[in-house]
Parts: structure tokens; sequence; C-alpha cells
């Protein structure tokens, strides 16, 4: 067991015994275990986020929750399996809490991916996180870019009416649409292969 002089390994300890000693206030064993486990539990965190400083919040109110909470939690699988479910659900419920499911009509958009696509592969969640990196992928363009974006799928404005809202044509029109759709392709491309792979 750890006895608080710094030299005890984790490894010998399973993970009933790491549970049991953080009920026991053991600061030690907390410490080193949330060292061993957190980097793994946000780059977890981020696969369903896409954002370090959220995916990093998130597991650090599961490791607070963990420690204030450890006499209470119920822990079935292992403590590690525990943590990931935690995780995973606290970021589910964030997204949801963002309202990611249809903030800004945001299945409009999926006509821009569906012809490179096949989204319905996807379950209800990962389309959540896919909604959810498409509009971050959306608000990183350049701002009339976006803009023309947001007007045409959206707002449905046709060509011709974003042309004369902005004073520019219709050409400029789809050439910023075509370049649009190109940089959110490239991104999604990313995203829906580390979904499909995770």
């Amino acid at each position: 067991m750890a006895n608080g002089n710094g030299n005890t390994s984790l490894t010998n300890l399973d993970a009933t015994s790491v549970i049991q000693e953080i009920r026991n206030q053991n600061q030690f064993v907390y410490k080193k275990f949330f060292e061993d486990t957190y980097p793994e539990l946000v780059h977890y965190a981020n696969s369903y986020l896409f954002d370090q400083n959220w995916s990093e919040d998130i597991v650090q109110e599961v490791f607070i929750h963990l420690w204030e909470q450890a006499n209470s939690l119920d822990i079935k699988t292992s403590l590690r399996g525990y943590l990931y479910a935690m995780v995973r659900n606290r970021c589910l419920n964030f997204l949801k809490s963002i309202k990611i499911t249809d903030d800004a009509k945001v299945l409009d958009m999926q006509s821009m991916l569906s012809s490179e696509y096949d989204l319905e592969f996807f379950s209800n969640d990962d389309l959540k996180v896919i909604h959810h990196q498409l509009l971050k992928v959306v608000e990183g363009l350049p701002t009339k870019m976006q803009q023309i974006v947001k007007m045409r799928f959206i707002e449905n404005y046709k060509y011709v009416e974003i042309a004369e809202e902005l004073g520019v044509s219709v050409n400029t029109v789809k050439t910023q649409l075509k370049r649009a759709k190109l940089k959110i392709s490239q991104q999604m491309a990313l995203v829906l292969v580390l979904l499909s792979t995770s």
C-alpha cells in the first residue's frame, strides 16, 4: 500500500486498492492516479468536444467528483472504466447544454457534407459531435465567407439574394461557398475518420 513517502508505485495497486486508498483520503495515491490517467481522459474527452480547454475542465470535474464522492461511488466496472463512462456522459451533457443538437439548423448544413460522407453510419451521439465540430469550423472561417455560408445554409438565402445583400457578384458568392465547402470538408474529414475508428 502507498505510505505517502513518494516511493510507492501505483502499478502495485489494483483498482480496488486505489479506490480504497482514495476513500481513505490518501493524497499521494490520488495524485499519482490523477497524473497517470488525466492525459488519456482529456484525449478521450477531446474526441467528443474538439476543444482542449473544455476537455480539461470536464476531466478535472470528474477527478474532483472522484475525490469528494469516493465513499458513495458504486463502481461496478473497473475504476478506469467508470471514469471513462463519467467523462463520456459529462461530454454529452455538455454538448446538450450548449444546444449542439440543432443550434443553427445544422441539419441543413449537413447537406454540405452529405454528398461526400454517409452520415447515417454514425450514432446520434456521434452526430451531435459532428454538428458541434461543424459549427466550430464555420465559426473559424473568414468573416465574409462565414456570413455567406450562414446566409445560404442557415437562413436559406438564394445566391442572388446573398449577392444583393452583401453588394458582391453572384460569382463571388459561389466562389466563397466553394472555398468554404473545401475548408469544411478538409477539417470534417479528420473528425469523421476519428469517430469511425474510435
